[in-house]
């Protein structure tokens, strides 16, 4: 196939950016207000990585003075804890245990120091006799269907994250677990989620297609995280009660739930614009919009006939006791081009997010701030928002599309005000299924992006490799500043000076099991340091099978979870696609800007 490309820049400036600057450090964000985050524990987290060595990781949590160390503690078979460390460690926030009896159970545990002054020591992570060796934490859960989403939130306000979680069923149903696999309550979602079709399911249907209808985040700032699902008739809540708001079984609500026991705190009915077309597919996601407080972003599409579909977009409020609606958006017949992923992030640093679909972009009080259907862009699968070029002031976009007219296969544009950078098209029309951005190849200065026509570094639109990995999830695992990815239960690194991959996980080793053919219930930054977590399901769907990593390093970053960009993400599924922070995370990085946040509930 024949490819084109055209760079929006002078030549000059091409061989100026040709000759790859360092990274320039990035203004933090001129935020309205410190925006109250989740108050996390350490995380601690033990895995035995050979038959000799356990590795620790813990979390440096966002709000750490930067001069923080820390002392690494092991109590076995219940005794007198020693210490492991012989200096205060000051670099990357994990450490090689050599020396424990892994016949026995080992108990680890950090205490941090601050100025000279030690603070109160961690929560304890056990590791069992004999453990087996594996990168791997095993939730339990109860028997059940199969599953397809995990959400995490700290339902307790214990600082460790919790899991809640939809079983297939028919009805569905949602759980809820503690951290240590606790089960704290379920949901049935009772005779309206018995149509569970990708497209048009029924009203009360969850987690099918690009839809999710549930999400988890602390709304209300009280320091627990609520559970917010898509409802109608029929549906029974962890308290027992039913609801029954709904005029008819098409009509839909939103529910807020309180996250230890399941019962509803707050129910609001969704807009009916659209109703005579039938219920409404949503896709739920958290952000900051006025920069100080959270607000639930409710995607929602049904479909006209057998062809165009409706959309609406909502923004809710949860106060604590009631649920009300910011605003409403409807694109009604305007060329709006949307995609199978949302993201709420700020995308112009003023502090407030943004709601961003792959081809327009809300501001926070829902009014359209700019559209890319002018620049030939239509819908697609796959797309993300990230500091993909640190040489460039703010964020920028990469897409690709499904069948577009114009022969466009991706796009790169500014972020903030939609300005395209580069596109990339070819001959005839075609569906480009997947789209990655991420820093795999650390001879070129920011990320790359890569679908099927070649690897190319995204701030000079350079092929560096003809032939990629295959386009489906990062995932950071070694410890290096590069990405890894994640293909069909395969956690690999790329090398790209061959265009080969090598292996560093094979989940089903582990008992591990896809969702589909492919899919993972979730990657994020949940526990342990800022290397993410790669959360399964074993083929029995009675435990997840979390892949945490077992390799050392020196990186010292604080938890992805305390990134406002990253947590967001962390709320959204629709098609399962990488969570970016704000700011560059690869080779040639500067350090991050401590986030603007504060600890809610404190």
């Amino acid at each position: 196939m024949h490819v084109t490309h055209r760079l929006r820049v002078a030549a000059s400036a091409l061989l100026l950016l040709a000759a790859a600057p360092a990274a320039v450090p990035q203004p933090a964000a001129a935020a309205v207000a410190a925006r109250p985050m989740e108050s996390l524990n350490r995380g601690v987290v033990a895995v035995r990585r050979s038959s000799t060595e356990v590795l620790i990781t813990w979390r440096l949590l966002g709000l750490d003075p930067d001069g923080i160390g820390f002392n690494v503690y092991r109590s076995t078979a219940g005794g007198a804890a020693v210490k492991l460390n012989t200096e205060v460690l000051t670099g990357g926030t994990n450490f090689t245990d050599s020396t424990a009896d892994l016949t026995r159970r080992n108990s680890y545990y950090v205490r941090p120091i601050i100025d000279g002054v030690w603070q109160p020591a961690s929560e304890s992570f056990l590791l069992t006799a004999n453990h087996a060796v594996e990168p791997v934490v095993r939730v339990p859960l109860r028997p059940g269907g199969p599953i397809k989403y995990t959400w995490v939130g700290d339902l307790d306000g214990d600082g460790a994250y919790d899991y809640v979680l939809d079983r297939q069923t028919s009805p569905q149903t949602v759980e809820a677990y503690k951290s240590d696999g606790t089960f704290l309550w379920s949901v049935d979602m009772g005779p309206n989620s018995t149509d569970q079709d990708n497209i048009e399911g029924g009203s009360a249907t969850i987690d099918v297609g690009h839809w999710d209808g549930a999400t988890v985040y602390d709304l209300d700032g009280d320091g627990r995280a609520e559970v917010a699902l898509k409802v109608a008739n029929g549906v029974v809540f962890g308290n027992g009660a039913t609801y029954t708001g709904g005029q008819t079984n098409t009509h839909q609500a939103i529910a807020i739930l309180d996250g230890r026991t399941g019962a509803p705190r707050a129910t609001a009915p969704m807009p009916a614009d659209y109703l005579s077309d039938g219920p409404m597919g949503a896709r739920f996601a958290v952000g900051y919009l006025d920069g100080v407080t959270p607000s639930l972003v409710a995607y929602s599409k049904n479909r006209v006939g057998s062809g165009d579909f409706n959309l609406m977009m909502t923004a809710w409020k949860f106060t604590g006791t009631a649920l009300t609606r910011q605003w409403k958006f409807l694109r009604g017949d305007r060329n709006l081009p949307d995609g199978h992923n949302t993201r709420v992030i700020d995308v112009d640093g003023d502090g407030r997010d943004e709601v961003a679909e792959i081809g327009f972009v809300l501001n926070g009080d829902g009014t359209l701030r700019y559209s890319l259907s002018d620049e030939g862009v239509v819908h697609g699968d796959r797309w993300h928002l990230a500091d993909l070029d640190p040489s460039r002031p703010g964020l920028e976009g990469y897409g690709v599309q499904q069948d577009n007219p114009s022969g466009l296969r991706e796009y790169y544009y500014g972020a903030g005000n939609g300005n395209l950078l580069w596109t990339h098209t070819g001959d005839g029309v075609a569906d480009v299924g997947r789209g990655m951005a991420a820093d795999i190849d650390p001879r070129h200065l920011g990320m790359e992006t890569w679908a099927f026509d070649g690897v190319y570094n995204a701030r000079t639109n350079t092929l560096t490799q003809a032939t990629g990995p295959w386009p489906h999830l990062r995932v950071f695992w070694d410890g290096d500043l590069g990405a890894e990815l994640f293909n069909d239960g395969k956690i690999e690194k790329w090398d790209p000076a061959t265009g080969g991959v090598a292996r560093q996980v094979t989940t089903w080793n582990h008992g591990a099991a896809n969702v589909g053919t492919q899919y993972p219930t979730l990657v994020g930054d949940i526990f342990g340091d800022w290397r993410e977590e790669v959360v399964m399901t074993s083929a029995a769907y009675d435990e997840l099978v979390i892949f945490t990593t077992d390799r050392p390093t020196a990186t010292r970053l604080y938890t992805l979870a305390h990134n406002p960009a990253y947590r967001n993400d962390l709320t959204v599924k629709g098609y399962l696609q990488d969570h970016h922070v704000d700011y560059y995370l690869g080779n040639g990085m500067t350090t991050p800007p401590r986030p603007s946040i504060t600890y809610a509930g404190s």
